[in-house]
């Protein structure tokens, strides 16, 4: 199987962690692209008519996208139980809400590095930035419990959500007031398979 991806997407993160801890490296090879929203690759949209990365293209199948679709495929795959049966509804929301960080935090960057200066909209990238604070808010309040067990996807999508955070936007300091998401941000950070993937 090939990966299609590009190293500084957090959504790409995700899997590539998955791959790594499901030690998948010698199933899927990972493949390069220079991609982005405005200007998709030929071999995304080859494989992926959104022209999305990631994209996981098999060999006895169609490819498949989304990377909470391809991390249910690959988790399957290997047999690694990160989509625990008995904790599988809080396991997808947090993974949920790591996506919608990732999702306003991608939408930010854009607006900044895609769009000219003149038609960037800052009440646009504030009102995407309250949605990430709300969230890693309510991960902090309400969910930081369900953070600690053996490892899951839940964890492994929050983890690449907050450092994609560090990456783009560590101006705005999402730590303040988030102090035990950051102590266990800090912890998960030093797994190999996030060290191995840090864009």
């Amino acid at each position: 199987m090939k990966l299609l991806i590009s190293p500084a997407s957090p959504y790409v993160r995700k899997v590539r962690v998955l791959l790594r801890e499901a030690k998948l490296l010698d199933t899927v090879e990972e493949i390069t692209i220079s991609t982005n929203a405005l200007a998709s690759d030929p071999t995304v949209i080859a494989a992926n008519p959104a022209g999305k990365i990631p994209t996981l293209i098999r060999g006895d199948g169609p490819a498949i996208f989304d990377s909470r679709v391809i991390t249910r495929f690959l988790d399957d795959h290997a047999n690694t139980s990160l989509y625990p049966n008995t904790r599988i509804w809080e396991v997808l929301t947090l993974e949920a809400m790591g996506d919608a960080i990732m999702d306003s935090a991608v939408s930010m960057a854009y607006e900044v590095r895609l769009r000219p200066q003149e038609k960037q909209s800052a009440e646009w990238s504030d009102a995407q930035w309250a949605k990430v604070a709300r969230t890693v808010s309510t991960i902090n309040e309400r969910w930081i419990s369900h953070l600690s067990g053996p490892l899951n996807m839940g964890q492994i999508g929050v983890a690449c959500a907050l450092s994609y955070l560090d990456l783009r936007h560590d101006a705005r300091g999402w730590r303040q007031g988030n102090a035990p998401l950051a102590e266990w941000h800090a912890a998960f950070s030093t797994r190999d398979s996030m060290v191995a993937t840090t864009a």
